[in-house]
């Protein structure tokens, strides 16, 4: 059993009924969407691709995303979902990593070849229309035959060492992250609609794996990104929309109904359920979204290691203002989702009493098979069955999880994430770079900015443009510092470590 039979089981059950939406437009119904993906498996195999090989995803949202992952699935194959804002180099090292050969991009943000490639296919030209011919019948290909244990994501997430780690997710992971939507997240029917808004090459792409489950209906907006007023609109025409967005996201939604004067009820036209995660969401942020918008949000936490899965704030949790610790409460990011364990534990991984901060665990069928082709980070992060997250909190006596900081310095802005080491390795090759140290600041839009403090060599004048082209010209342009700070030395403990407490007071 695999993710391709959740589409051969919508596509038996309901083949006529409508499946994915390009804006307001029908892209497929359930049968057309099987026979597209069982053409392009069986084209990809006999190209000489084998169940278990690579497939790269570069490319902003796009309709045909959903018809790449099931049709690689069919097929046998691994996705490999690629963040568009990566600059080419750090996708190259991905490619090389991944020991793929075939990727699908999209020109604006691949115009050029990518380093490593045997074939890079365009994913609006004839090459890809070739590919995506649909079959007269599905049912002659049927999907190749994989274990719910073999790979099926695998997904690249910073690491502290300045390149990125391939978090391994097989099947079994993300049908259970799936089915633990039902329970923990939200009810889907057929007549629901899941919005791409967010980049579908992260937790917005797998949640299709729930609603394909629930023959619900998809659609990528036409602009292919977060546009508040389409969104609204999109709503309207095809039903309320159900998404999942960071809390950047859900600020510029809330701003939009604001100043467009909706009511709640306006609101609800739109939209069914908001998906929250992937960076800290203010209390002042959730309660002004709650009267904006009403009773439209949950909350998830989770990491790429346990995809959208450890903790869940529901919608009931949300709207209990009565509760005498609501306030608590919705500062916290829920209690455990129902396939899983957390733990706050110390550093031999015995859990703490209720309040004690400490590092969260979180063990299920959720959690990753461990780092491709890395088994010292593998063995770091998993132990005992237990997946050491980096992240520290408090439970509470009830179960409800607080997140206190983030162990590994791990940085969020706009829901993506960025390890400061990574870009001080990249400013440390700037001439006239003596020093460099990053920190996150506080941001009021973004939940985190980056900043780095540099000290320059002796007698040398540093200067932001300078220092920004460089990282443009080594790292993707979400990661570059917003700010440069110059300074004459870092601060250090006695055992050389620089103090970025230190210099976060400094930000004020």
């Amino acid at each position: 059993m695999t993710l391709a039979h959740l589409l051969v089981r919508q596509a038996t059950v309901r083949p006529d009924s409508a499946a994915v939406f390009h804006g307001t437009r029908l892209w497929a119904t359930h049968g057309q969407w099987a026979a597209r993906c069982a053409g392009l498996a069986q084209r990809l195999l006999a190209a000489g691709l084998q169940p278990g090989d690579r497939l790269v995803l570069f490319l902003r949202n796009h309709p045909r995303t959903l018809d790449l992952m099931w049709g690689a699935w069919w097929a046998g194959l691994v996705v490999v979902p690629v963040n568009a804002k990566l600059h080419p180099a750090e996708v190259a090292w991905i490619v090389e990593n991944a020991q793929a050969r075939w990727a699908f991009t999209s020109a604006d943000v691949a115009p050029d070849p990518v380093a490593g490639l045997a074939r890079q296919i365009e994913v609006e030209s004839t090459d890809a229309d070739a590919l995506l011919a649909p079959l007269d019948d599905w049912r002659s290909a049927p999907p190749v035959e994989r274990s719910a244990d073999d790979l099926a994501w695998l997904f690249y997430t910073s690491g502290t060492t300045g390149r990125p780690k391939g978090v391994m997710l097989t099947h079994r992971n993300l049908m259970t992250m799936g089915l633990t939507y039902f329970v923990d997240v939200d009810p889907i029917g057929p007549d629901d609609t899941m919005a791409y808004a967010a980049p579908m090459s992260h937790g917005c792409g797998i949640y299709a794996v729930p609603h394909l489950m629930a023959g619900a209906r998809h659609v990528v907006p036409a602009s292919g990104g977060v546009d508040p007023a389409e969104l609204f609109e999109l709503g309207r025409v095809l039903g309320p929309l159900s998404t999942f967005a960071a809390p950047t996201i859900v600020k510029r939604l809330v701003d939009h109904a604001e100043a467009a004067g909706l009511t709640p009820d306006d609101a609800g036209t739109s939209f069914k359920t908001i998906v929250y995660g992937g960076a800290p969401m203010y209390a002042a942020d959730i309660q002004r979204a709650l009267r904006v918008m009403g009773p439209r949000f949950v909350q998830i936490y989770g990491q790429g290691e346990t995809p959208m899965t450890a903790t869940a704030l529901s919608r009931a949790m949300l709207t209990d203002a009565a509760h005498p610790r609501h306030a608590e409460r919705i500062a916290s990011v829920g209690v455990a989702q129902t396939p899983v364990q957390v733990r706050v534990a110390d550093a031999d991984g015995r859990p703490l009493p209720p309040g004690t901060p400490g590092e969260v665990l979180v063990r299920g069928d959720t959690v990753m098979a461990g780092y491709w082709r890395n088994p010292e980070a593998t063995a770091q992060a998993l132990r005992d069955g237990w997946l050491w997250t980096g992240d520290i909190g408090t439970l509470d006596a009830a179960g409800f999880l607080t997140l206190l900081d983030r162990s590994k310095d791990l940085l969020i802005s706009g829901g993506s994430n960025i390890y400061p080491r990574e870009v001080e390795e990249v400013l440390l090759t700037a001439d006239d770079v003596a020093e460099a140290a990053v920190v996150g600041a506080p941001d009021a839009e973004w939940g985190e900015v980056v900043v780095a403090f540099v000290v320059a060599r002796p007698g040398a004048t540093l200067t932001p443009e300078a220092l920004d082209a460089h990282c443009l010209a080594h790292i993707a342009r979400f990661k570059r510092p917003k700010r440069y700070v110059f300074v004459d030395a870092l601060p250090k403990n006695a055992y050389g470590k620089v103090l970025k407490t230190a210099l976060r007071q400094r930000l004020g």
